[in-house]
């Protein structure tokens, strides 16, 4: 007998698998390893940035009173004393009527309050002596950046869960963090199923078709912030596939599986879940696509049933998987969603929730978010050039033309709080 499975609301599917979400453990790595992790505490700047009073530009240090009477017909002669590369000091006190001559960023030497820049002053030699020329009035601290001006010390300089780009790997490295404190990647295992699946580098056969999802599910982890490992594709027999479900929990902190999870003879997710004693939390969902993702825990670890179809799957991961991913890391797991308006036309109403892949551009100063390849779920290629999911409630009514639609944003690392992802949704009754 098939069994009858009753969906429930995308939003109460989120819930029930964000209460079986963990936090992960403290880790230390080198700062050239910490690109794509997340900060396990915050940052505390240790000194002031700059640490000293520096020049803006190449040029020279002079003393601001000096120049008070400076004009195009009565310019002011400076004798320059000294010269200061980045790097260097000078540590004698200027005096009057005294110009250091300073590289970019070097030390602003005692005494001077004001920088004026090569290009604004003449330069020569005199009975052995360089002077300069200036023909205007320098206010004080002109082309001067002051110590602490970026950050002062005590100031927190990133905060906890913030995901290391390149950018945080120039503060950190400005703050001599050699080793930086990371929350631990989670182990995310992958298990496909189907016999109908091949390896990527095998010839085509009758009936068969090469194993995409793996490979994406890979890209997914790693997006999301945990370490894939691939487990193979489940056996032609029930009992072997029900051990390597035993195993791989074992060995992982997550599991995925793809296809397998529908009601046909088949499909040994259900089977397997039942001797496994699971708790399903739940098996079919009001979405398309990836209606039949079914989640359960098992001891405490969950256990993520995707479908076969590669978008299925793959919207399957990114609306459940991946906050419980996240939350290992930040306390901002759930995508970023914008306002935008809808690229495409869909005249026919569908009582389902449906997340459309699509692509973001700009018109005429608005956002425009453009359905890409045909929206099915066995489709692969939509998924190509996707950066955002189209969400279209369910309901009586279609969508049209420059709608306004909301997008979910698949490539933005900075996240929400189920407070943000909430906000705007409720009305949809996901």
């Amino acid at each position: 007998m098939v069994e009858i499975r009753t969906p429930i609301e995308v939003n109460d599917a989120i819930k029930h698998v964000m209460e079986f979400a963990k936090k992960g453990e403290k880790i230390y790595v080198s700062l050239e390893e910490s690109h794509g992790y997340f900060l396990a505490e915050d940052l505390i700047s240790d000194h002031p940035v700059p640490p000293f009073n520096r020049t803006r530009y190449d040029g020279f240090a002079v003393r601001a009173v000096d120049t008070e009477k400076a004009s195009q017909e009565h310019p002011v002669e400076l004798e320059v004393v000294a010269e200061i590369g980045a790097g260097s000091v000078f540590g004698k006190e200027v005096g009057d009527q005294e110009a250091v001559r300073i590289m970019t960023g070097a030390e602003i030497p005692p005494g001077c309050d004001a920088v004026v820049m090569l290009e604004e002053v003449t330069e020569w030699k005199r009975e052995g002596k360089t002077v300069i020329e200036i023909t205007r009035k320098l206010d004080h601290l002109e082309n001067i950046t002051l110590k602490g001006e970026d950050t002062k010390k005590g100031e927190v300089l990133v905060k906890k869960g913030t995901y290391i780009n390149p950018g945080i790997m120039a503060v950190l490295a400005t703050f001599g963090y050699k080793k930086v404190p990371v929350t631990k990647k989670p182990r995310v295992g992958i298990i496909s199923t189907g016999s109908e699946l091949l390896p990527v580098d095998a010839p085509l056969e009758p009936g068969k078709i090469r194993d995409s999802n793996a490979y994406m599910l890979i890209g997914q982890i790693e997006r999301a912030g945990a370490t894939p490992v691939s487990l193979g594709q489940f056996a032609d027999d029930f009992e072997l596939c029900y051990q390597q479900i035993v195993d791989a929990l074992e060995n992982v902190d997550i599991l995925l599986t793809t296809g397998g999870v529908s009601v046909g003879d088949y499909d040994y997710i259900p089977a397997i879940l039942e001797k496994l004693n699971a708790n399903v939390l739940f098996n079919k969902i009001r979405m398309r696509p990836g209606s039949v993702t079914t989640v359960a825990e098992v001891d405490g670890k969950l256990l993520f049933g995707l479908s076969g179809n590669p978008s299925s799957c793959y919207v399957g991961f990114e609306i459940f998987a991946r906050p419980v991913i996240r939350y290992y890391h930040t306390d901002k797991p759930f995508l970023q969603k914008i306002q935008v308006a809808l690229g495409g036309e869909f005249a026919n109403s569908n009582p389902f929730h449906r997340f459309v892949r699509g692509k973001l551009h700009f018109e005429e100063g608005n956002v425009v978010a453009n359905p890409v390849g045909l929206d099915k779920p066995n489709i692969v290629t939509s998924l190509a050039e996707a950066n955002v999911l189209i969400l279209l409630p369910g309901g009586e009514i279609g969508y049209h033309q420059r709608e306004k639609v909301t997008a979910i944003l698949l490539d933005e690392q900075s996240g929400s709080t189920w407070e943000d992802w909430l906000n705007d949704l409720e009305e949809c009754n996901l």
